[in-house]
Parts: structure tokens; C-alpha cells; sequence
């Protein structure tokens, strides 16, 4: 049987049902399109971007500035990219930029629910207004003569509504399931290079930080230093000068006596 014949015959919950099953093939094609770039790509960028960050971090960053196009690439970007910031600041962009980007991954979703929603009820009202339309022409004194052939004829063609809404529920149904699967594992991969990356930062933290550090302390010590070398020398000093001026013969703690005897 011809589609288009099937498609008269369904009548007027056909249209609606193929706006609905339009919109939903293009959300499928467009979310097919989005998964396979990503899956395919992820698992390579996330062990560029750990391999790096063990040894150094300004090439991370640049790894993952390179793959800002990817959702894994924007969300190892987005601590990387951070001027100053210690381990905890480093976990909430983490956790921010995962929730961004998982919502994006979700795009679509609502619309494939609509559709899974609305196909079987608007099928069902294509029935019912087959049904209606088709008893509308009996007749009581017509039962069980010829005259009633057609009617039989029309409750059959009334289900193809139904069945056209169904079909277009189930197979939205499928994509739907496929996609939130993909979700929940693109959360586990996100889950698991966010704590790698994390416990990388907290062992091997960037070098300038501790740099920086070191040279404010050393110049400190530079300043404090010189005066307290100064104040020790005076201090050393000053006792030897009266101990070169008494003379060798003096005796302070001898009586008078013993220097008239002598």
C-alpha cells in the first residue's frame, strides 16, 4: 500500500503527528552528529592533558585550550585557565563547568519527550474521530446488510493514526534512552579526570606560585639582615678599646699596703 494513500486514510491526526516525528528526527540526527565527535575524541585529550600536567602545567593548559571545541577540553580548561587560585577555588570550577556542560549535553531532551508524550494520544484521537465519523453512517434498520460493509472498512483505516503515533513514540523512545546513557557516562568521565586532574594539583602544584614565594622571603631576609651584622661588630668592639689602655704593671684590687712594702 502506498504511504501517501495511508497517510489520506489516517486522516486529520496525520499532520500533526508528522510535524512530530520531523522535529524529532532532526533532534536524533543532530544528537548522533554531537556524540560521535565527542566519543571519539574524549579519551585522547584527557591523557594529553594528565600526561602534561605531571610534568608541567603551562603545556596542559595549552593542550586544553586546544580543545575548548570539546566539552571534556572546556571543562579541564576551565581550572587550568585560573591566574591564582588554590586547590579548593580549582574544585569549583571544576564542578561548575561540569554542570554547564552536562546540561548542554542534555539539549534536546525535552523536545524527544514532547514528542513520546503527544504521538500515542494524538494517534488515539485519530481513531476516536475515525470511529466517530465511521458509526455516524449506520443506520439501525442497516445492520447486517451490505450497507454496513464500509464501516468495518473505515474502523480499520481510523487505527492508523494510532499506529503511525505509536510508531513514532517508540522508536523517539529508543534514541532518547541511547542519548541519556550517553549522558550518565560522559558524568562518570567528567567525575573521573576532574579528581585525576584535582589530586594532581594538590601533589605537583604549579612552580611560579612557589617561586614567587621564595623570592619575597629570601628579599626579606636580605633587608633584615645587614643591620643586625652592623650592630654585632660595634658591639665586639667597644670592649677591646679600654683593655688596650690599662697598662700591663696596674693592679686594681691591691691594698696600699702591699705597695708601700714594695
Amino acid at each position: 500500500m502506498d504511504i501517501l494513500d495511508l497517510f489520506k486514510k489516517g486522516g486529520p491526526a496525520m499532520w500533526p503527528l508528522l510535524v512530530l516525528s520531523v522535529l524529532s528526527v532532526s533532534v536524533i540526527f543532530e544528537r548522533l552528529w554531537f556524540w560521535l565527535r565527542i566519543l571519539t575524541q574524549e579519551k585522547e585529550i584527557v591523557e594529553r592533558v594528565l600526561d602534561a600536567a605531571a610534568e608541567n602545567w603551562e603545556i596542559a593548559t595549552e593542550i586544553a585550550q586546544k580543545a575548548v571545541d570539546q566539552p571534556i577540553g572546556r571543562f579541564l580548561y576551565a581550572p587550568l585557565r585560573l591566574q591564582k587560585g588554590d586547590a579548593e577555588t580549582f574544585r569549583l570550577a571544576l564542578e561548575s563547568t561540569a554542570g554547564e556542560e552536562i546540561a548542554d549535553m542534555r539539549r534536546g531532551e525535552k523536545l524527544l519527550e514532547s514528542v513520546i508524550a503527544l504521538s500515542p494520544l494524538l494517534g488515539l484521537l485519530g481513531t476516536v474521530l475515525g470511529l466517530i465519523q465511521s458509526l455516524r453512517s449506520i443506520r439501525i434498520g442497516d445492520l447486517g446488510t451490505e450497507s454496513t460493509a464500509g464501516v468495518t472498512t473505515g474502523i480499520g483505516e481510523s487505527l492508523i493514526s494510532t499506529a503511525t503515533g505509536l510508531i513514532v513514540a517508540i522508536a523517539t523512545l529508543v534514541f532518547y534512552r541511547l542519548f541519556q546513557g550517553f549522558v550518565v557516562n560522559q558524568a562518570k568521565v567528567f567525575n573521573k579526570a576532574g579528581n585525576d586532574l584535582e589530586l594532581l594539583y594538590r601533589q605537583f602544584p604549579p612552580d611560579p606560585h612557589q617561586s614567587t614565594s621564595e623570592i619575597v622571603r629570601e628579599s626579606a631576609r636580605e633587608r633584615f639582615n645587614p643591620p643586625r651584622k652592623r650592630g654585632k661588630n660595634k658591639f665586639t668592639e667597644t670592649p677591646e678599646t679600654p683593655l688596650e689602655e690599662t697598662p700591663p704593671n696596674s693592679h686594681p684590687n691591691s691594698s696600699p699596703e702591699l705597695e708601700n712594702e714594695s
